[in-house]
């Protein structure tokens, strides 16, 4: 796994205290060529299981706060990678926000709709990848292979959107994408080297879909572990011609 890396790599899984991004960081500190990750949370005092993977590789991962919705925590998070690593080789931004404790919920109807959600949502699911990409770009644009990956959906599709309604949600993963496509343009530039991607995980068992699960075909709802190992798979497959591309958990380009 991660042949296309070169030995020692450095890794950034950017909302990392649960689900997939958790596992991202289980995974990678499981493969004897990676050197060293970097895990971000919004609040990692409370993030117990990550904690606990710190104190278990502690010369390997390092815990940061990392909040997408503030851009002082994104700058000061760069600041810490930048002191520590003088290059990243992967960024996962992993993070995404359907459903929350306050009432939101995914748009049924146009009627649903109400900015404080949509609000919400474009701040999470796309300003924040967003962000995050301008504060480590200096970190990933190099002569050595680096992928920047953000988690993208199939419902951010524009040209697969056959059901209607989500709007918060597959209205802002749609902007991801376009800034997605963006940043690999402009970052393709400073380096040759960097592929920039979206990512489709399939529906996953975690508390993002679990309110959704009942309607999901028998065999479709992936554990993280299946989920991150077929991502890598993808990730560790992308040559730089690959950048700029919407790909899903099997490797298949998903239409924008």
């Amino acid at each position: 796994m991660f042949q296309r890396f070169p030995d020692g790599f450095h890794a950034l899984i950017q909302g990392a205290s649960r689900g997939i991004g958790l596992e991202c960081v289980r995974q990678l500190l499981a493969e004897p060529r990676v050197g060293r990750v970097y895990a971000t949370s919004r609040r990692p005092e409370r993030a117990e299981a990550l904690q606990a993977l710190a104190d278990e590789h502690p010369e390997r991962l390092v815990v940061l706060r990392l909040d997408v919705t503030d851009e002082a925590s994104i700058e000061d998070a760069a600041a810490t990678v930048a002191a520590r690593s003088l290059r990243l080789h992967l960024l996962f931004n992993v993070a995404g926000l359907l459903h929350d404790e306050h009432g939101m919920v995914p748009e049924k109807r146009l009627n649903d709709v109400r900015l404080e959600n949509l609000e919400k949502s474009f701040r999470v699911n796309a300003f924040g990848p967003l962000l995050v990409a301008r504060a480590f770009a200096q970190l990933l644009c190099h002569r050595e292979h680096a992928v920047l990956a953000n988690m993208s959906a199939r419902v951010g599709s524009i040209g697969d959107n056959g059901l209607g309604g989500w709007y918060a949600y597959r209205g802002a993963k749609a902007a991801q994408n376009m800034f997605t496509r963006g940043i690999s343009v402009e970052l393709g530039r400073r380096s040759r080297a960097l592929v920039c991607v979206a990512l489709h995980p399939g529906t996953t068992d975690t508390a993002l879909s679990e309110p959704f699960q009942a309607r999901v075909p028998e065999g479709k709802l992936f554990t993280t572990e299946y989920t991150v190992s077929r991502l890598f798979t993808v990730i560790d497959g992308l040559t730089p011609e690959a950048s700029g591309s919407f790909l899903a958990w099997d490797g298949q380009p998903i239409p924008w």
